[in-house]
């Protein structure tokens, strides 16, 4: 059973010197930190973000490999895209002609597009790498929020366990 939808996204950083390929981000061809987020299927809630990963060394299904796995209850699964590929026993990956499964992904989206929508995400971030951590989680801790407070996501009611 499917109670989480799982993804990943990309932010960009300055590029530190020595040059390092681990850093770079083939979503926008430069240096980035990714994150994994979690939302709720049922409610929409974020309940999982797990980061920062140097983009490069940390492909979507690592990143899962890595902490998420292990998480999950025996016989759970997440709504994941092609990124999270190679654990089918965890991950229920997109089938074609699957609008519901869709449908989840999209709303998994737009959680991501409103964390890119504040300005400390969506251009290059220039300070101590470790401060992105700390600004990353206050915008989910205020996404969240909003989620629960006046801009809710769209509902995805007629999601079953495909």
């Amino acid at each position: 059973m499917c109670l989480v939808s799982v993804d990943a996204t990309d932010y960009r950083t300055y590029e530190w010197k020595p040059f390092w390929p681990g850093w770079f981000s083939p979503k926008f061809r430069g240096p980035g930190l990714r994150y994994e987020i979690a939302l709720c299927i049922r409610t929409g809630d974020i309940v999982w973000i797990n980061g920062p990963f140097p983009c490069g060394r940390y492909p979507d299904i690592k990143i899962f490999r890595r902490d998420l796995i292990f998480e999950l209850e025996d016989g759970e699964m997440v709504e994941a895209d092609l990124g999270y590929r190679g654990e089918p026993q965890y991950v229920k990956t997109p089938q074609p002609g699957n609008d519901v499964q869709a449908r989840v992904r999209a709303r998994h989206e737009t959680v991501n597009k409103r964390f890119k929508q504040w300005n400390c995400l969506s251009h290059v971030f220039r300070h101590q790498l470790e401060r992105h951590q700390v600004v990353f989680g206050a915008v989910a801790v205020i996404t969240q929020l909003a989620l629960e407070n006046g801009e809710p996501l769209f509902d995805v009611h007629d999601y079953r366990d495909r």
